[in-house]
């Protein structure tokens, strides 16, 4: 059973700037009422919902030896959850292969501001050897989970084989709070081995309610192409400055591959943590030994303070050797045990990187800020085509369209688009052997400007994501002003799951589910009739339009009308032959009556901007489809007039309202 609270929390995005969130009670479990409870009765507590016992360790039968639970008050005389502040060095993997988690600690230690939302009121949790009624054995932890910080409440009783800590542990003997947040992840999880293996990417999600957006770095030459390079630099650049968090990896391509040292020093299947990301100007001194007056440096470091980078700008190389200690303060880091290297360097070795997106959603800071839209849905069977909702991908064309659909705006004549889409985690289910992720991706299909209802037809496929069995899917994507349908769906159908869509733009996009097929009966259906057709009009281009300005250009728009209702293009800038490639639909109940399509112009003076009749086409469509290229004409009693230009359309009229 999972209870919700509202907690004041820190918003790490807007500094000091208190919010109400809704927090969600990991197992009904309140840690305040926890607590209190066992400070009175002056007893340690320990948690029936994550045993001190084989089965939080294992799901399976493994062994790591004997196992001793011991609280840190058994492992040391005066335990704390940080000595000397929290810091990416302080971190060590144990006997677990969840270097990916490691890696995602790290990044957090970094963030001052991230870390205190994991470990909330880190000070009230703190051991007081002044007040030592007040230790309970209990502390609590929140992650992100599909679209909610989880609150886990966890004892503090740790794995120890011969008296050290089994799993991950502090470079100091005394400071436990990396092996605590494992304790309470894992918990979250289902036992520790359920974190054996895993993706930094989620983790970072767990972390910050970001959006990780992985990037393949041999897929687009990145090492051959110094533009693109330069590109890849300002966003990790532009992530690093804004707060997110940065993870990269070299692939193993086999399991004997798996922890190869490279010659450079660097080994293959870990995940390196991105500490600093620096763009240098070089003092007069340094421009004779360089052949650039930039530097882009990145720094790393791994969850074991070994294998790091041993090339160029590493710790003790030559080129820090031709740097002076006043020098090397101003330009770039302090050199530590961590891995400075150019970022070309960075490209030529590595294969993979985890850029995780803090997006800014509030209008109280300076950076760019997103609107968010947030949908949860499911994937689920149903012997109904109509009711069926797991049609797999786009190859099987018969049950793709029968997803889920949803509808959003772009409203700028062109937006930078966000899409993230993320499956309920399956990793707590390794128990009983349902704990592999679906592969998942999404389409996205531009629509007509008034499509309220399903797409039983695809359309002009826009963009989509990869199909990967990781737990989300990321797109970044430039779209044109209009409305967009995206279609969020497993590789196979017949898969049923949980998923979290979440729609980042600029301006609100009025995101929607689209739920219904067609229009519906209703009482008064029998009275003002009910639609027995559905036409599609699609307007392609004008061409030959008469100059409206000094220039002999315009600014035109279309108007497309049946039977009271219109759609509007957008205004196309400078042009007498504007590509409209606008669409409408249209469910008619008066099929004799026709349609109209309108051409006008936008003229601007120095009072106002007003619109300037150009000329419109009269059609009375029937059933099946045409293109045509018809004649500009006159309205009212002009309307056989001909007029400069002609207007390019495509029609599709149905009597099945779920054909298109």
């Amino acid at each position: 059973m999972q209870m919700k609270t509202c907690l004041t929390l820190c918003n790490p995005l807007l500094g000091d700037h208190i919010f109400e969130e809704m927090v969600v009670l990991f197992g009904g479990q309140s840690f305040s009422a926890l607590r209190t409870q066992f400070q009175r009765y002056g007893i340690l507590f320990e948690d029936p919902l994550f045993p001190a016992s084989n089965q939080s360790l294992f799901y399976q039968k493994k062994r790591i030896g004997r196992v001793t639970w011991k609280r840190p008050t058994e492992l040391c005389s005066d335990p704390h959850l940080f000595v000397d502040g929290i810091s990416a060095h302080d971190l060590h993997q144990g006997q677990l292969g969840n270097c990916w988690f490691i890696s995602a600690c790290s990044s957090l230690a970094s963030r001052e501001a991230l870390w205190q939302k994991v470990i909330p009121d880190w000070k009230d949790q703190e051991w007081d050897k002044e007040k030592k009624e007040s230790y309970a054995g209990i502390f609590h932890f929140r992650f992100w989970r599909f679209g909610e910080w989880v609150d886990v409440v966890i004892d503090d009783r740790l794995p120890t084989v011969n008296g050290e800590l089994v799993y991950c542990h502090s470079t100091v003997k005394n400071m436990f709070w990396s092996a605590l947040v494992e304790k309470a992840y894992a918990k979250m999880y289902g036992c520790y081995e359920a974190l054996d293996g895993g993706n930094t990417a989620d983790a970072l999600m767990d972390f910050t309610g970001g959006v990780s957006e992985p990037m393949d770095l041999r897929e687009k030459m990145f090492k051959e192409d110094e533009e693109q390079r330069d590109k890849v630099f300002d966003r990790v650049l532009k992530v690093h400055n804004r707060g997110g968090l940065i993870s990269g990896s070299i692939r193993a391509t086999s399991a004997a591959d798996m922890k190869a040292r490279l010659d450079c020093g660097l080994v293959k299947g870990r995940a390196y943590t991105v500490t600093d990301v620096r763009r240098v100007i070089l003092g007069h001194s340094l421009l004779a030994y360089f052949k650039s007056d930039k530097l882009t440096m990145i720094r790393m470091r791994t969850p074991w303070g070994q294998g790091e980078w041993n090339g160029p700008w590493s710790v003790g190389s030559e080129e820090w050797q031709k740097v002076s200690e006043s020098e090397s303060e101003r330009i770039i880091f302090t050199v530590q045990d961590d891995g400075e290297m150019k970022f070309d360097d960075f490209i030529a070795n590595f294969k993979d990187l985890t850029l995780c997106h803090l997006i800014n959603t509030s209008y109280q800071i300076i950076h760019r800020t997103w609107a968010e839209a947030f949908m949860w849905g499911s994937w689920h069977r149903h012997g109904d085509p109509l009711l069926n909702q797991a049609g797999g991908c786009a190859n099987h064309k018969r049950t793709f369209l029968q997803n889920p659909q949803y509808v959003f705006d772009v409203k700028k004549p062109e937006d930078e688009v966000l899409i993230c889409l993320q499956q309920k985690d399956r990793r707590a289910n390794l128990r009983n052997g349902r704990g592999k992720n679906l592969l998942i991706g999404f389409d996205i299909h531009r629509v007509e400007l008034n499509r309220t209802y399903r797409m039983h037809a695809t359309q002009q496929k826009v963009g989509g994501s990869v199909y990967i069995n990781s737990r989300s899917v990321f797109l970044r994507i430039d779209l044109k002003e209009g409305r967009y349908v995206v279609i969020p769906t497993t590789f196979k159908p017949g898969q049923e799951g949980d998923f979290l869509l979440r729609i980042f733009t600029d301006v609100p996009s009025d995101c929607t589910e689209l739920t219904l097929d067609e229009p519906p009966q209703t009482c008064w259906s029998g009275l003002c009739g009910h639609p027995t057709l559905v036409t599609q009009v699609h307007v392609l281009k004008a061409n030959g339009l008469p100059g409206q300005d000094s220039d002999e250009v315009s600014d035109p728009y279309v108007i497309i009308r049946c039977e009271g209702e219109k759609v509007r293009s957008p205004v196309h800038k400078n042009t007498r032959s504007p590509v409209f490639d606008i669409k409408g639909l249209f469910y008619r109940k008066k099929a004799g009556q026709p349609i109209s399509i309108e051409v006008s112009v936008c003229i601007y003076n120095h009072n106002m901007f007003v619109d300037s009749f150009l000329g419109q086409v009269t059609l009375l469509t029937q059933q099946g489809d045409f293109k045509q290229t018809l004649q500009l004409r006159g309205k009212g009693d002009h309307r056989d007039d001909d007029l400069p230009g002609t207007v390019t359309v495509v029609i599709v009229t149905t009597p099945s309202l779920t054909n298109i």
